[in-house]
Formats: structure tokens, sequence, C-alpha cells
């Protein structure tokens, strides 16, 4: 499953430099797919929409910092572990439940972003 960021955040940004799909934004920030990697093109998010991959998207959250879940991996296939977790100093980088992804899913989006 993809990593979210609860309201618990403190905004301390100390999850953003760690992640390796640079999936994670400061709340209010727009996002794209192509942020941090090779993207480029036509990219197909999970809801099956199909998105220019340097189009600006609207911030999951406006008030905390906040993690892309079209982008992350949970650090599959970079770490033993999701590093935003490792570094929260509130523990608030927790699973999400409403996004169980298996090993493979998180295998093949990390081959998507990372060409």
């Amino acid at each position: 499953m993809a990593i979210m960021i609860t309201d618990e955040c403190i905004n301390c940004g100390a999850c953003e430099p760690e992640c390796p799909n640079n999936a994670i934004y400061e709340g209010g920030i727009e996002w794209a797919i192509s942020d941090g990697n090779t993207v480029k093109g036509s990219y197909v998010l999970e809801d099956g929409r199909s998105v220019d991959a340097d189009a600006k998207q609207s911030p999951v959250s406006d008030d905390f910092y906040y993690i892309v879940p079209d982008k992350c991996t949970e650090c599959v296939g970079f770490h033993e572990e999701p590093q935003c977790a490792a570094v929260c100093p509130v523990d608030c980088c927790v699973p999400d439940p409403e996004r169980v992804e298996s090993e493979a899913i998180l295998l093949g989006r990390k081959e998507k972003l990372h060409l």
C-alpha cells in the first residue's frame, strides 16, 4: 500500500528529501509526475486518467506535507523500508489503508517512474 502523511504532521520537511520518487510535497504545492524523474509525454495515473507528465496537478493537501500515491512505491526497489516513515519524528508517515498494493505493483510503478 502507498504511504500517506496524517494530519499529525508538524511540517518539519524531514521526509521530503528522503523520497527516491520525489513523491512528497509541501502542503499547497502543485505536483507533476515528471518531478524528479525522466518521465515525459502522456502518463496513465492509477485511476485510469491520462495526464501530461509535466502538467501540474492540484495539491493532495493544503495544510501539511503530502505523498502523491501515484508516485509512491513505499521505497520498494530502493530501500528495505519507507524512508519517510524512518525519518519522521512524529510517526505520521503510515500505510494508507485505502491503497493496498502488492510488491509487484510497487515495483511496476518504480519502473514506470524511472525508465
